[in-house]
């Protein structure tokens, strides 16, 4: 079938998913989740493996949007004030989740070490994607918000750290190979520095060049090509895409006076891409996983989130943060995707042994996280009285601005 008609035909689906989401109470990305699974090997099988690989540049795209959306939340002034809380609570929850996956699958279930410290690493990460939908969804503003994002950013770059490590330890218990600091640690600093500082040098660029773009469809089409040009080189020097791109969208809130009109400018293209995105990653879930996974990834999917959440809460309390951000944040960290199955790739050329059973218990996660999260998100933010927080904040600002207009009349 033409590839055009059928990735419109996803579009087009993926629309009406978010429709009856919205008519069911439920956050689009729910919606758009759902639906694509009927699209996929577990129904109609209209959207194959093959078409996922081929349709991959739009996730490829779409995650490196989100990316550069959630560096815009690394305003420099608010993380000075929350900087030293955000990677308390982060390393609390990133720490519990990894420490109760672990224990779970080496002590309960008995599994071998090298299996139990990598796939425990690979509970770390969130998916930001999910989270930042729903929060623009429902127009969420407040404490919860403002930290959620920094701790999503942050918990994937301590993810990929702990994974590094765990491959390390993972490999030094199962081979008599010695194995020297450089594998252990500088690895895996390499990628995160290599990733910073690449956005950092493209984020300046991009700041200057943006300043004589012309008319906002010039200025869309630099950042959209500045976006993949930082994917491109993520990929070709083995940095992470994700972290690169954040620090492009850190460093142009920082260093521009009128930064929302670049961000502004994104979000103006990025929907279709978002629906295109999520329900693609509804398509390429197989239920089929379900009979294949066992107790064991039951617990894996338990544990994870009791580690996030209890996490969350401990790290929450211990930096006195504000009480709603302590009793929903952890809800709102449970989502798991783009970050973990690209480690499931290097799982595959470095740990082949534990390959196929980790690669199982993960996807069966992401099957659950990437359904059920958006709605767990979308509790947070309610329960800490968050939605329409942007509105009633603009409003605000609104009759601030009135009642210096009439003071200065």
């Amino acid at each position: 079938m033409n590839l055009l008609f059928k990735i419109c035909l996803v579009l087009l689906v993926g629309v009406i998913g978010g429709k009856i989401a919205r008519l069911l109470k439920l956050p689009n990305v729910t919606g758009y989740l759902v639906i694509g699974l009927f699209l996929g090997p577990s129904f109609t099988e209209y959207v194959s493996a093959v078409d996922i690989e081929t349709f991959s540049v739009i996730s490829e795209l779409a995650l490196a949007i989100i990316a550069f959306t959630i560096g815009s939340e690394f305003v420099m002034k608010d993380i000075l004030k929350l900087g030293k809380s955000i990677v308390i609570i982060t390393l609390a929850e990133v720490i519990f989740a990894i420490a109760t996956v672990f224990v779970v699958m080496y002590f309960i279930f008995r599994q071998p070490f090298a299996f139990s410290i990598v796939i425990a690493s690979m509970s770390a990460a969130t998916a930001p994607a999910a989270t930042l939908m729903v929060m623009k969804q429902y127009k969420a503003h407040g404490p919860l918000t403002r930290t959620i994002l920094p701790v999503v950013a942050l918990d994937d770059v301590f993810g990929i750290m702990a994974f590094g490590i765990a491959i390390s330890l993972a490999k030094l218990s199962i081979s008599t190979e010695t194995f020297s600091l450089y594998n252990l640690v500088v690895e895996p600093m390499v990628e995160i520095v290599g990733s910073l500082l690449l956005g950092l040098i493209l984020g300046l660029t991009l700041s200057f060049i943006s300043k004589k773009a012309k008319g906002r469809d010039e200025l869309q089409a630099i950042i959209l090509a500045f976006i993949g040009i930082a994917t491109g080189l993520s990929n070709a020097f083995n940095l992470s895409a994700l972290l690169t791109c954040i620090m492009i969208g850190a460093t142009l809130v920082n260093t521009l006076h009128n930064s929302k009109r670049l961000f502004d400018a994104v979000n103006d293209f990025a929907s279709p891409v978002y629906v295109l995105f999520f329900t693609l990653a509804g398509a390429s879930l197989n239920l089929s996983i379900l009979s294949a996974v066992g107790l064991m990834g039951i617990a894996y999917v338990f544990s994870r989130a009791f580690g996030k959440m209890f996490g969350a809460w401990v790290g929450a309390r211990s930096v006195k943060a504000d009480k709603v951000v302590t009793n929903n944040l952890g809800l709102a960290l449970l989502p798991q995707g783009g970050v973990s199955i690209g480690l499931i790739v290097l799982v595959r050329q470095q740990l082949p042994e534990y390959a196929v059973a980790i690669s199982t218990i993960i996807m069966f996660s992401v099957l659950i996280y990437e359904v059920s999260g958006p709605i767990f998100a979308k509790i947070a933010i309610q329960r800490a009285g968050e939605i329409n927080g942007l509105k009633h904040k603009d409003k605000v600002k609104k009759k601030k601005k009135e009642e210096l207009e009439e003071l200065a009349f």
